[in-house]
């Protein structure tokens, strides 16, 4: 089951299928933060690099889409209007394969913690709720490694869409689903798009054994608890400075 904490209280449909214990073949340990846009986990992923940066310890960021050998063609695509959801996936795919092989596994196997800021959890639900196949994407992605924690930021629908919305002067045509046909106004598009995400995500909760954080917690609150559980879950005396 999913790592429950005690300020939220979420129901999601259970599944048979569990993802496996990370195998730990290496002595870094990858942290991942998840949710929809709006969801407060980049904010808190930022407080968290800063408290770990100011103790002296080990790390490494990355985000997701931000390799530069597929930023461009991926910005190029966007420009132009021409990507369909799954060249749209098959992009990220590839931005995410450069970003492991070059940073996250190196790391990893470096003895770094390394602090995601979106992983294939992302695809997953993402790419899914633009109609790819859910097994597809499971497969593209295998070569993945499995994180130590993945924190699930959850959100209500209307208080993420309206955290975007008042902070954007205009969505983005891909932001908002637009791609997808779903509504002609950007803004009830990306409120359809975003609840899709929402209920891909909440039907991973137990089968990739996300930590649920209530995205509605005051931020200085949330932060405590993302470190007592970073804490209880991952052994940050190796990631110290040396004494």
């Amino acid at each position: 089951m999913a790592s429950v904490l005690p300020e939220i209280s979420i129901t999601t449909q259970s599944s048979p299928t569990k993802a496996p214990a990370p195998k730990r073949q290496y002595p870094g340990a990858l942290v991942v933060v998840e949710g929809i846009d709006g969801s407060g986990k980049s904010t808190q992923l930022y407080l968290l690099k800063r408290w770990l940066e100011i103790g002296g310890y080990r790390i490494h960021f990355t985000e997701w889409n931000s390799s530069p050998l597929v930023k461009s063609a991926t910005r190029r695509g966007k420009q132009r209007r021409l990507l369909t959801p799954t060249t749209f996936s098959l992009l990220h795919a590839a931005d995410f394969a450069d970003r492991c092989e070059r940073q996250i596994l190196p790391l990893l196997h470096g003895g770094y913690l390394v602090l995601a800021d979106r992983y294939i959890y992302t695809a997953f639900a993402r790419d899914a709720a633009r109609g790819c196949s859910p097994h597809w994407l499971r497969n593209l992605y295998s070569f993945a490694p499995v994180p130590d924690i993945t924190f699930y930021f959850r959100a209500p629908l209307d208080v993420a869409v309206n955290r975007i919305v008042a902070g954007r002067p205009k969505l983005k045509y891909y932001e908002a689903g637009m791609d997808l046909g779903i509504s002609l106004d950007r803004a009830e598009s990306f409120r359809i798009f975003q609840e899709r995400i929402l209920n891909n995500y909440d039907a991973m909760v137990d089968t990739d054994n996300f930590v649920l954080m209530d995205g509605t917690v005051q931020v200085n609150k949330l932060q405590k608890l993302m470190r007592q559980v970073l804490s209880d879950k991952v052994e940050l005396s190796k990631f110290a400075p040396k004494k």
